[in-house]
């Protein structure tokens, strides 16, 4: 049976007003199209609804039965077909589950839970770690937000670019690159590097830029994280190559930052999110949130 939610309403004003013109009144339409209305209603539920007696209606047993259902019924049918919602911070309760990369967490991280405790104390933000092969939990809503330097390629997928970074040499104090004024691409090629790949790759675009100069790196170890990479800089002779961003920790940590002596494109900064959150005003409200603080983490 096909339902109109037109009859919902009518029905409402009908049984709160007691008569036809005052319904009619109430839905501002005219008392012909509310008389048919309640014709259809009747056919619909089987019951007269509103009987006359004398000069007024009066409602049948079944329409005093349902009447408080009825007004529940078209406000939960209003709550959920209204176009906006105001959005009360204070009172929110939701947990949003990010996948962002591990360094732009420690970077972006704490100022994006900081502005959300600020708003909406209610809320909790689940930083997930990012899996070792594509997964399709934004797309099934397990995750609310990635962060990383990939474009999603699905169409039903957002992304926008919401920073980009330069790329920068991490060594420990007293490397032997330290000691020049420059650091040469053919220097940079000869040393020993380690990599981050969650998936495990050893090359990437560094290797192509060297290539075009006639050079090779040799790539000693690949890493799943920064934070493991700068510990293995830390203790030998080994090199990273990072997003200069992500590398003021590790300057302040007292390691060396160096420029990388290639001519690459800036590093950028994906912020990813499934369609069906695009009205979401939570969803967005967070979104605005994560931009600025991931905007403001990769700032010079």
């Amino acid at each position: 049976m096909q339902l109109d939610l037109n009859l919902l309403a009518a029905l409402d004003a009908l049984l709160e007003e007691g008569s036809v013109a005052g319904a009619a009144a109430r839905l501002h339409v005219t008392a012909p199209a509310m008389s048919r209305s309640l014709g259809r209603i009747r056919r619909t539920t089987g019951d007269q609804i509103l009987v006359r007696t004398g000069r007024t209606m009066t409602p049948t047993p079944y329409a005093l039965a349902v009447r408080e259902q009825v007004h529940e019924l078209l406000q939960q049918v209003q709550g959920v077909l209204a176009p906006s919602r105001e959005l009360d911070l204070a009172t929110l309760e939701r947990t949003f589950t990010l996948r962002w990369h591990d360094s732009l967490v420690a970077l972006s991280g704490p100022a994006l839970l900081a502005a959300v405790r600020e708003r909406a104390p209610g809320v909790r933000l689940r930083f997930v770690a990012e899996s070792s092969v594509d997964s399709p939990e934004l797309r099934r809503g397990e995750v609310d937000l990635e962060a990383n330097a990939n474009q999603p390629g699905a169409r039903d997928v957002r992304a926008e670019k919401v920073g980009a970074s330069p790329l920068v040499v991490v060594v420990r104090q007293g490397h032997p690159l330290t000691r020049g004024s420059t650091v040469t691409a053919e220097e940079y090629a000869a040393a020993e590097h380690v990599t981050v790949s969650r998936r495990g790759n050893v090359g990437n675009a560094l290797d192509d830029a060297l290539a075009r100069l006639g050079l090779t790196r040799r790539v000693v170890a690949t890493v799943p994280t920064q934070a493991a990479a700068l510990e293995f800089v830390r203790g030998s002779d080994l090199l990273i190559s990072v997003p200069e961003a992500t590398a003021r920790s590790a300057a302040a940590a007292g390691l060396a930052v160096l420029p990388l002596p290639l001519d690459l494109p800036l590093a950028p900064v994906y912020l990813s999110w499934h369609q069906r959150y695009d009205t979401d005003q939570a969803h967005r409200w967070l979104r605005g949130l994560a931009r600025e603080a991931l905007a403001l983490g990769g700032s010079s």
